[in-house]
Formats: structure tokens, sequence, C-alpha cells
């Protein structure tokens, strides 16, 4: 791929993302990772000195009335080639899980962070995945083509929720997975390949200590999972190993 846009790399997945791509044997030309505060994020500066590929993009994405300056951002350093993949990956996961400490303000901002941002993110990259598409028409749909992954979580999936809980979290995801559907749908035609990852538990800030997996292995592995989309693909939900995953 020319270009890829991945949100939230200040740490955990999103750095270990951006980690992945900038050490591939082919990494892609522009890799654009996205953070609220530049300065705190160190470690992502340290790579952006050593792969002069990786641009930092500093936007705090509730602001929505920022998106335009990015796209804008982007389309001047790709010279107009557009944005081959959109990655979706900021996320938060409120402390409060059980029905008697659920909260309006935590679902209220959970949604908007999870739910509502990578919509919005999506209609405004538009433009630049159309790009990309169009120019490489010789090509299904792929990542090499033009692409929006979603990070999901298999805590969005209905059919697997056997334990309860995680109000704001679970619906959140949940409603993620159904807009990339519809993503997968309103963009076929113009050749975009759409699809809702879950990365597994993994062991972040976000993840907890507990988590089994470790960040560098699973990224790299999700790279090559989301390498290897392809038209079957299209609007599915499919976990960081390429399994299936039931809505």
């Amino acid at each position: 791929m020319n270009s890829i846009l991945i949100t939230g790399c200040n740490r955990g997945l999103g750095l270990g993302l951006v980690k992945a791509l900038v050490n591939l044997p082919k990494p892609p030309k522009h890799v654009f990772a996205t953070c609220r505060n530049k300065e705190q994020a160190k470690e992502l500066q340290d790579l952006a000195c050593d792969n002069s590929n990786l641009h930092i993009m500093e936007i705090d994405l509730r602001n929505f009335k920022a998106y335009d300056k990015l796209v804008q951002q982007i389309d001047e350093v790709t010279a107009a080639k557009g944005l081959n993949v959109l990655f979706n990956n900021a996320g938060i996961s409120p402390k409060s899980t059980r029905i008697n400490m659920t909260n309006a303000e935590d679902i209220i901002e959970t949604l908007q962070t999870n739910t509502v941002v990578p919509i919005m993110l999506a209609k405004a990259c538009l433009p630049l995945l159309k790009k990309a598409s169009k120019s490489q028409e010789s090509l299904d749909l792929s990542v090499q083509r033009a692409a929006i992954i979603n990070m999901s979580s298999m805590l969005g999936s209905i059919e697997m929720n056997e334990t309860g809980g995680l109000y704001a979290y679970r619906t959140s995801k949940a409603a993620l997975n159904a807009a990339t559907k519809s993503l997968s749908i309103d963009l076929f035609s113009h050749k975009i390949l759409c699809v809702a990852l879950h990365p597994g538990w993994v062991r972040t800030e976000m993840g907890g200590k507990n988590a089994p997996l470790e960040v560098e292995p699973t990224t790299a592995e999700i790279i090559d999972t989301v390498m290897k989309f392809n038209a079957t693909h299209n609007g599915g939900f499919y976990q960081h190993d390429g399994k299936k995953l039931p809505w």
C-alpha cells in the first residue's frame, strides 16, 4: 500500500501497529499516525525520527471540525494520490461495567469515541479513499487498493455475549460493527473494502495486565491478516488471526 492512516497511536495497539508497519520489508510509503498530544507521544516521536515515512498528526478526534485540515494535510503529503487505508484504532473503555454502576456520561462518551468518531472520520476521508481506489482500478477489493479497517472487539458480538455487563463498551462496538457493514455496502461501488477487526485481548493499558497477548507479536499478526483481506472479507467481522467472528 502507498499510504495508511492509523488513529490512537500514542500507546498500546496503535503504537504497536505503527511499529509493525515501519518494520515491514516493504513498508508503506506514508504512515500517518494520530495522537492527541505530540509532546507526550515520546516513543512515537522517536519512531518518526528513525522513519521518514512516518508522519505524526496531532488531533483530538472528538473535534470533528479539525477533520478537514487533517484530510488536507494527508492529501498534500500523498501528492493527491489519496489514502489507501483508514485504520480506525482509537477507542476507550470505561471502568463502569455492571448495570448498577453504569451512567449516561460513560455511555455517551464511549459511543462518541468508539462509534461516532470512526463513522465521521470515514466520511471525511472518503474523497481520499476514492482517489486511491480509482488510481488502482486493476486491483480487486484489498488494502492495496482502498480500505477502512475498524478496530472492533468480540465484546461487541451479540451472539458471543455470555457474561453481560460492559454496557458502554459492548454497545459502542456492536454499533461500530453495524456501521462497518453499512459502509461495506455503501462503498462497494467505489471498490473500498470495509472490515471490522477484533485484535484479541492484548496486554495494554486498556486491556490490563492479565491479558494473555502481548502487543508486538499481536500487532504484527494483525498487519499480516489485514494485508490478506480481499473481496471475500468485505463487510465481515474477523479477529487478529483471520478467524471469522459471529455478529
